[in-house]
């Protein structure tokens, strides 16, 4: 295992930190010393790739697999700030404009994700904008637009029949059930980025 590896995941697990303490904020959860979430995120991160990455000695995918699913809960904290952000603007967390914040805050997370796994998770080869390689870079960018495309559909399509369909249950505000629809959503846009992303995008 690298050390840029410990680093990268390191500073994933501290921006989870901080986008987790300013959800905590937006749904008045917080809690005493929640400060220390921003130590705890940094280790557990690291701990876990540490851990992926022996495990990876025998079966490679693993090692691979758990740096895209760490760079999937950077995803989902961005996702989850920026859809909680506008819903703390607006007041709104239901309806079109639901959907409207949910798609942008996707829209979001999947930029961050594109630059991640390009360059970290699957390391493309596909640099360079001349000749060959702005072929090349231009395939793979249609093809990542392809996938998301796809992702788009199922997370905000989840999120939205959750949230807009299903409704609030077990007492949980609207506004919580807002980001539980987006987390939902989340696992299973997870399933097929990881398959787009290895077998189609970066592959």
């Amino acid at each position: 295992m690298r050390k840029i590896d410990v680093i990268l995941g390191a500073l994933i697990g501290f921006l989870n930190g901080v986008f987790f303490f300013f959800i905590l904020k937006q749904i008045g959860k917080s809690f005493a010393y929640s400060w220390l979430i921003l130590i705890f995120f940094p280790f557990l991160a690291a701990s876990g790739l540490f851990i992926a990455s022996i495990i990876g000695n025998k079966l490679p995918i693993i090692f691979q697999a758990s740096k895209f699913f760490l760079v999937g809960t950077l995803n989902t904290f961005i996702d989850l700030a920026v859809l909680n952000f506008f819903i703390w603007i607006s007041d709104i967390s239901k309806g079109i404009f639901y959907v409207v914040f949910k798609t942008i805050s996707f829209l979001a997370a999947t930029t961050n994700s594109y630059f991640w796994n390009k360059f970290w998770t699957f390391s493309s080869s596909a640099q360079g904008f001349g000749g060959q390689g702005k072929k090349v870079v231009g395939r793979e960018f249609g093809k990542f637009f392809i996938v998301t495309a796809f992702g788009l559909l199922i997370n905000v399509g989840v999120a939205s029949f959750i949230v807009n369909t299903i409704g609030p249950k077990f007492g949980i505000t609207e506004k919580i059930w807002a980001s539980v629809g987006a987390i939902v959503a989340a696992f299973f846009a997870f399933l097929w980025n990881f398959s787009g992303s290895k077998f189609i995008v970066f592959k």
